[in-house]
């Protein structure tokens, strides 16, 4: 597709301009968009975020979108923490992906709960049944999952009100200073590795809360820290601690490979999720242990 903004798109987000002009669901644009199969004036759209504005030329190569094969519910094993009618609530283990996408068609936590609960196909985004916030592969720890079309609007909307607690631990390089702080720095699509995220002017809001539990000294100095996310961006975390040179420790990505202390993954657990239940309207919480191999890493410091 080759085609000038018309002025009735005029100031739209680039994601919602290219549905409009292509029929695509929102979920295909922004996988174009990190395929950088969008570019608007010439040039590839990095952010879903970015505006349109009249007479600028948008060019989408909707070929790079193959529609989202059927979904196949797999017997897989999953911890899941609390069950009923409306949510489920899952303590998912690292190396687990959240829903398909490039590179990982099977195997999912999606397909894993498609067999347990059916019930789930129809609800929310297609590819992605039920799911209302994710967590990356590397990282463990809970996360709520609707299984009705009305849990899925009130979970939604509760995200989007910035009213659902989630906390992290995080095992970090150095020791952050102040220990007690916010990084308050808008996160988008790296401009030379789309596949990355990055603070960047051009990205989304984004806020993360930390405060230091614990300091170590050695091997090298580190802290065991809590994250308290106030948007939920993609790598916010891992981004944003980095940025104020605290990276995850075990995370090469964004700079936490340092020495050998038995990190073979980001030292980032989901440790504390609350709601307000769609159900009862009363307020759940739920908490999740660090789980043995970060603890086991964590272990292997000395603390001040």
């Amino acid at each position: 597709m080759n085609e000038q903004v018309p002025t009735a798109l005029a100031g739209e987000r680039v994601d919602r301009a290219v549905a409009f002009l292509t029929g695509l669901s929102r979920a295909a644009v922004a996988d174009l968009v990190a395929a950088g199969a969008v570019r608007l004036g010439g040039r590839t759209v990095t952010t879903r975020a970015t505006r349109v504005e009249q007479g600028s030329v948008l060019e989408v190569d909707i070929e790079a979108h193959r529609p989202e094969p059927a979904l196949v519910p797999e017997a897989l094993e999953i911890d899941v923490v609390h069950a009923d009618e409306h949510v489920v609530v899952v303590d998912k283990a690292a190396g687990v992906v959240v829903h398909p996408g490039a590179g990982n068609s099977r195997g999912t936590l999606v397909h894993g709960l498609l067999a347990r609960y059916p019930d789930l196909a129809p609800v929310g985004q297609p590819g992605r049944p039920g799911v209302v916030h994710r967590l990356d592969k590397g990282t463990s720890g809970l996360l709520v999952v609707a299984r009705t079309p009305p849990a899925y609007e009130s979970l939604v909307a509760q995200l989007a009100a910035r009213t659902v607690d989630r906390r992290y631990a995080a095992l970090v390089w150095g020791h952050p200073q102040p220990p007690q702080g916010m990084v308050d720095a808008p996160v988008g699509r790296a401009r030379r590795d789309p596949t990355r995220m990055a603070v960047s002017s051009a990205g989304r809001p984004a806020r993360t809360r930390y405060g230091v539990r614990r300091v170590f000294s050695g091997p090298e100095p580190a802290a065991l820290v809590e994250c308290r996310l106030e948007t939920g961006r993609t790598h916010q975390i891992r981004v944003h601690l980095a940025a104020i040179g605290h990276p995850l420790v075990g995370d090469p990505r964004y700079g936490g490979r340092r020495g050998d202390v038995g990190a073979l993954r980001p030292c980032l657990h989901a440790e504390r999720l609350g709601f307000d239940h769609p159900g009862s309207g009363e307020r759940v919480m739920f908490e999740s242990p660090l789980p043995s191999d970060l603890a086991e890493v964590v272990a292997g410091f000395e603390e001040e």
